[in-house]
């Protein structure tokens, strides 16, 4: 492994100065090695900064009493919002009793996550949280989501980036977030199944579009995860089973037949079966290569990584081994033939201009303009991962903007040091080599 600006444009959120020189000193091997080994390294830095963002270490309830929905507080105070005087007076209430909108929390998850990606270094379990993000999408203005996409990200995504498929595809399942997003928790044998999560599960998360499911597949999914609901999803948003809702009768998953009466067990035995089919294996596989290699996979290596899958049970970890050892990831042939999203452009170019940032909002709202407002992505199929999708004339003109902003030191919050030109580091920025990675 020899191309260390490669590998780092490609493990990292690219490199800071003199990081490249310090790690062909180290070896690329052994900070391969200690990048899929984060809890070896040492982030004390990066997380003294995520002290500035107080909600993301807050349980869901102590998010719902601390920013609570303006609406619900003014009934609780009895006070009408019809005029703007009252809204501000409303918000004059909140700030007295130390509460915030909930807005704040999402400013607070963009925040932390542009903040992370600059400083950390565990820069690969960044990338990771960002790819499992997105394969996992949820939409944060989705009602309850606004208070329940911390938990999700905290304690769902980011324990399980580099683990076992099955433990993060589980604790996503479990999620109360996921569950409201994709309306499981309305799922009921009483009152009638709803599939959304049940398709989703399958053809977004787990065996692809073409991955040989059936619509009656879906609907025996859909049946195993009733009464998968959230405790009181505006007090305390945990996740919990309503064995009154759930449909106890027999199933057959895939050819797989889940006898009657395993409550609960029903939805974690689908799990499992979906955590192991062939074609789980195969659809995670092409994403991680496309999103790693190339935006058109190497069917070689999408197989090779495919059998690590099925060899290893779903070791993520030994997956990236796999891929970033391969010839196809060190062939001169892909480097730098992956467009960066608008998040990994902003955070590169702060890395690359040994910046300074709080990750506040002018900066995330630019990233916003830029095509990738965070946690915002409606569909849940999540952003593209294709250049295509990146590049459209309006998004390279705020590029542009972002980059002249930037340099210019005019992005509140947010600075770099340089010793070149302006003009130059502007064209630097804004050359189509730095758009990608």
């Amino acid at each position: 492994m020899q191309d260390i600006k490669h590998l780092l444009s490609r493990i990292s959120f690219g490199p800071q100065p003199g990081e490249v020189e310090r790690i062909q000193q180290v070896g690329g091997d052994k900070h391969l090695d200690e990048q899929l080994h984060p809890d070896r390294i040492d982030d004390h830095s990066a997380d003294e900064r995520l002290a500035a963002f107080p909600s993301i270490r807050m349980s869901t309830s102590e998010i719902i009493n601390k920013y609570p929905k303006p609406q619900q507080f003014a009934r609780r105070m009895k006070v009408n919002t019809a005029d703007p005087d009252s809204r501000r007076r409303i918000r004059e209430m909140l700030r007295d009793k130390g509460m915030q909108p909930p807005e704040q929390v999402l400013q607070d998850l963009q925040s932390q996550r542009l903040v992370r990606a600059v400083y950390s270094r565990r820069q690969l379990q960044e990338v990771m949280t960002d790819f499992w993000l997105n394969h996992f999408n949820i939409y944060w203005n989705k009602n309850a989501d606004r208070w329940l996409t911390t938990s999700y990200e905290m304690h769902a995504i980011r324990p399980h980036v580099l683990g076992k498929f099955k433990d993060l595809l589980m604790a996503t399942a479990k999620s109360p977030a996921m569950l409201f997003y994709l309306d499981n928790h309305l799922s009921s044998a009483t009152k009638g199944i709803n599939e959304n999560y049940g398709r989703e599960l399958m053809e977004l998360h787990t065996l692809g579009v073409d991955g040989g499911y059936t619509q009656r597949d879906v609907q025996e999914v859909a049946r195993a995860f009733t009464g998968w609901s959230i405790n009181r999803p505006e007090m305390s948003g945990e996740f919990m089973f309503r064995p009154r809702i759930h449909d106890n009768r027999e199933k057959v998953v895939l050819g797989h037949r889940i006898d009657a009466g395993g409550g609960v067990r029903d939805g974690e035995e689908v799990i499992d079966i979906l955590s192991k089919h062939p074609s789980t294996a195969h659809f995670i596989s092409t994403k991680l290569v496309r999103r790693f290699v190339a935006d058109d996979p190497p069917p070689g290596l999408v197989q090779h990584v495919s059998g690590v899958f099925q060899k290893t049970d779903g070791d993520i970890r030994e997956m990236m081994h796999a891929i970033i050892t391969s010839n196809e990831f060190n062939s001169p042939a892909v480097a730098g033939a992956k467009t960066k999203t608008p998040f990994e452009y902003a955070a590169s170019a702060i890395r690359s201009l040994n910046g300074e940032t709080d990750g506040g909002r002018q900066v995330t709202q630019a990233i916003g303009r830029m095509g990738q407002p965070l946690y915002q992505c409606q569909p849940p199929s999540g952003y593209p991962d294709r250049g295509e999708h990146w590049m459209s004339s309006g998004a390279v003109l705020e590029r542009l903007n972002f980059a002249v902003a930037l340099s210019a030191n005019k992005i509140p919050g947010t600075s770099v040091q340089f010793d070149d030109p302006v003009k130059t580091v502007v064209a630097r920025l804004g050359s189509p080599e730095f758009q990608k990675r």
